[in-house]
C-alpha cells in the first residue's frame, strides 16, 4: 500500500508562513517624536517558552549567546482533517510529459487544517502593539498566497494557500520583585487551509479503444485521425497510423463499427 515519496510540502507550509513575518521592524523615538532607532525584529522557529527559560535562566544575559527583546517565535502545533474541503478521491489530475507518449498523474489531495503560532516578545507594551498593527491589516480575517506545491505537476501543481487568523492574545509574565525581567507576550494563532499529496505516477497514452456492446451485437473502436499534411478526420481510409500521432496534434476521432458474430 504504502511507497516512498516525498514532495516537502509540510517543509514548504512552515517556510511560507515563516516568510510571512520575517521582515518586521520597529522604530525608537525620542521625546521630540523623532526617529532615533530602528530595529529588525528577529525570527525563529520554536515555542515562546523555550526563550522565556532563556531569559529567566540568565536575566542579566551575561552569557555570550543572549535572548533579546524585541522578538518572534513560530511554531506548528497541530493537524485537522478537514472534511469540509473532500473532493473525490477517485478523480486524477494529468499534465503532459515532455515525452509526448506519456503523461503525469495524481490523484486529489488531501484537505488538512495546519494551525501555526506566532509568538511576540518584548519587553515594553509600546513594541508589541507596534508589532502587531504591522500584521492585523493584512488578515481579514484570511491572507491567501499563492504557491506550487509539486513542480513536476506545472500549473496543475499550484495552489491557493489561505491563512487565517484566528485568535490574538496578550500576556505580561511580571512577577516578583522589581528586579525580575519582565515580558509582554503577544500569541497570535493561524490556520493553515492545506494539501497533502500522494506521489505523482506516469502513464501511457491512450490512443485505441474499444467498446463492445453485445445487446446490440456491435464493437465500437475509436482512435485519433490524422492526415498526413495533419489535419484532423474521421475517414479512416486517409489517416495516418494512429501510433504516429501524439497528444499535442489537433487530431479528429474515427470511429468503426463492427457487427459481432
Amino acid at each position: 500500500m504504502f511507497t516512498t515519496f516525498s514532495h516537502n510540502v509540510i517543509r514548504k507550509y512552515v517556510i511560507i508562513f515563516g516568510t510571512l513575518f520575517n521582515d518586521i521592524y520597529v522604530t525608537r523615538e525620542n521625546s521630540a517624536g523623532k526617529n532615533v532607532d530602528t530595529i529588525k525584529i528577529p525570527l525563529s522557529y520554536g515555542p515562546a517558552e523555550k526563550y522565556l527559560s532563556r531569559l529567566q535562566g540568565d536575566p542579566e544575559l551575561t552569557r555570550q549567546v543572549a535572548t533579546v527583546l524585541p522578538r518572534m517565535s513560530f511554531e506548528m502545533t497541530s493537524f485537522q482533517y478537514d472534511a469540509e474541503r473532500k473532493r473525490n478521491t477517485m478523480n486524477k489530475t494529468y499534465v503532459q510529459n515532455a515525452d509526448p507518449s506519456t503523461v503525469s498523474y495524481q490523484y486529489s489531495p488531501v484537505p488538512y487544517n495546519i494551525n501555526f503560532r506566532l509568538s511576540i516578545m518584548t519587553k515594553n507594551v509600546i513594541d508589541g502593539t507596534k508589532i502587531v498593527e504591522q500584521i492585523l491589516p493584512y488578515f481579514t480575517p484570511a491572507w491567501t498566497p499563492t504557491v506550487q506545491l509539486i513542480p513536476e505537476m506545472g500549473d496543475a501543481g499550484t495552489f491557493d494557500v489561505p491563512i487565517i487568523l484566528t485568535d490574538v492574545s496578550q500576556e505580561d509574565t511580571y512577577e516578583g520583585d522589581f528586579i525580575q525581567r519582565r515580558a509582554i507576550i503577544w500569541t497570535l494563532e493561524f490556520t493553515m487551509k492545506a494539501y497533502v499529496f500522494g506521489p505523482v505516477k506516469n502513464a501511457g497514452l491512450i490512443k485505441f479503444t474499444t467498446v463492445n456492446l453485445p445487446d446490440q451485437g456491435i464493437s465500437i473502436t475509436t482512435r485519433p485521425g490524422l492526415t498526413a499534411n495533419g489535419k484532423p478526420t474521421s475517414n479512416s481510409s486517409i489517416s495516418i497510423p494512429y501510433a504516429n500521432i501524439e497528444s499535442t496534434d489537433d487530431y479528429g476521432f474515427i470511429n468503426d463499427i463492427t457487427e459481432n458474430m
